[in-house]
Parts: C-alpha cells; sequence; structure tokens
C-alpha cells in the first residue's frame, strides 16, 4: 500500500473549534500529512492566539471568528476562507460542549444550547461544505467527531449523550444523500484522553481515574495524538470507499462489558 494514500499536501481542512485539546491534535496530524489548517471559534483572542501556537509549531494555520450556530454567518465564512485561502477539502465538526447536569435538574434551555452547538452546528456547517464541494464538482470529506456517548448513556449527560447519538445518525444521512457527490461523511468517537480538561481527575486514587483504567482493556487513558492516524484515515484517499462509518478510538471500551481479568 502507498503512503500516498494518506498524503494530504494541497488539502485545505477546516476543524470547527480547534483551538486546544483533542481539535487541536487532529490538526497538527492532518497538518503533519500536508494540510493547510483553518480553524474557528467564537473568541477573537482565543483563535488568535491558536493560530500562534500552530504557527509556531511550524503549521500552515488560519482563523477564523464566527459561531457554528449563526447559519449566515456559517455561510459567509466559508466562503470567505475560500477565497483567501483556498477551497475547502476537509471538515472536522469538532466545536462542542457538554453540560453536567442531572436531567431532574436540567433546563431545557440548557439542553437545547447543547444539542443547538454540538448537533445543530454540524448540520449548518456541514450543509455550507457540502454546498461548496457540490458546486466545484470536487471532492469533499467530513468528519463528525461523535462519542462513545453516542452508543452509551451515562449519569448527568443527558444533552451530550442525545445529541451525540443524533450525530452519529447525522453523519449516516450525510452519508446517504451526499455520497453520490464524491463526498465521504464520516465520525470519529474517542474515548477518555488525557487533555487539560481531564487532568484533575486523572490523579492516582482518584475514583474516576481508577474506574477508567479498569474498564478500559488497554488500562490507561488515550493520548490526544492517537487521534490522528483516524482523522488522516478519514480525511484522505485511503478511506474513498469508506461511507457513514463511526470509528471509534477508545482503547476497545465499547468492546466490552468490562475489564477482561486472567483471574476470571
Amino acid at each position: 500500500m502507498s503512503l500516498q494514500l494518506f498524503d494530504l499536501t494541497g488539502k485545505t481542512a477546516l476543524l470547527t473549534g480547534a483551538t486546544h485539546g483533542l481539535g487541536m491534535a487532529m490538526a497538527k496530524g492532518l497538518a503533519a500529512a500536508g494540510a493547510r489548517i483553518i480553524i474557528n471559534d467564537r473568541n477573537a483572542e482565543r483563535a488568535e492566539a491558536a493560530v500562534q501556537e500552530y504557527r509556531a509549531a511550524g503549521v500552515d494555520a488560519y482563523g477564523y471568528v464566527f459561531d457554528v450556530t449563526d447559519e449566515a454567518a456559517v455561510s459567509e465564512q466559508l466562503e470567505r476562507m475560500e477565497k483567501e485561502v483556498g477551497p475547502l477539502d476537509i471538515l472536522v465538526n469538532n466545536a462542542g460542549i457538554i453540560k453536567r447536569i442531572p436531567m431532574l435538574e436540567m433546563e431545557a434551555k440548557d439542553f437545547r444550547e447543547v444539542i443547538d452547538i454540538d448537533l445543530v452546528g454540524p448540520f449548518i456547517v456541514g450543509k455550507k461544505f457540502a454546498s461548496l464541494v457540490v458546486k466545484r464538482k470536487t471532492q469533499g470529506k467530513i468528519i463528525n467527531i461523535c462519542s462513545m456517548m453516542s452508543e452509551l448513556g451515562r449519569n448527568s449527560v443527558a444533552a451530550y449523550a442525545a445529541a451525540k447519538g443524533g450525530l452519529k445518525m447525522l453523519t449516516r444521512s450525510m452519508a446517504t444523500e451526499w455520497a453520490k457527490y464524491n463526498i465521504q461523511s464520516n465520525g470519529i468517537g474517542p474515548g477518555y484522553f488525557a487533555t487539560s480538561q481531564t487532568e484533575p481527575i486523572r490523579v492516582d486514587g482518584h475514583p474516576f481515574n481508577e474506574f477508567i483504567i479498569h474498564r478500559t482493556p488497554q488500562g490507561r487513558w488515550g493520548e490526544p495524538d492517537e487521534l490522528q492516524g483516524a482523522a488522516i484515515f478519514l480525511a484522505s484517499a485511503a478511506s474513498d470507499f469508506v461511507n457513514g462509518h463511526v470509528l471509534y478510538v477508545d482503547g476497545g471500551i465499547l468492546a466490552t462489558i468490562g475489564k477482561p481479568h486472567d483471574e476470571i
């Protein structure tokens, strides 16, 4: 198999919200494979700081400021990107939020906000991206960042789980409708990763840290860079006949009802 299958030289990738964490890790992976990187954020200072971090690492990166739930702004900014940076070849719908509130205590406005950003946002950005690809009659790659919560429920994250479950089905619907335009629409479902957000609960002795280590067959948290291979695969020619699939990168959590033990 030729490594050229994974070569993204000359491609332009938009990763929504990739100003830190897993989004930034995936963006750096796509850049290492040759892609130009565009990120967005609702906050101009955060977007600019991220662009400077990318460029300091040698990444050809650009930042735009808009809200993924604002359809008019999304349309305007994606057209602007194509004029200023180049045709968009890859979209990673990464922007998202989570609100950890038990359902009996959660107000509808909080539920709607999570759904709006995590599910409606990918629909809005995906639709505009697809329209640009269809107009150009080129190829497009859409990667929706799903979650293990696309498959499983968990206490206090009902809105997030509902959004990510919906995003899995939106991914399949995108594949169904847009495959004929040479657009491959797939998802990545990350497991539990070692990021700045999870640092406080990854200390020895913390109940959640112990739970994740014992629940994951590989016996550890994932490293952010371990998402790069999945992102490169789904963004490249190597996945040209892969459509409507969610690739879970979770150390085996979804494969088992519990961590296997030799003594059982």
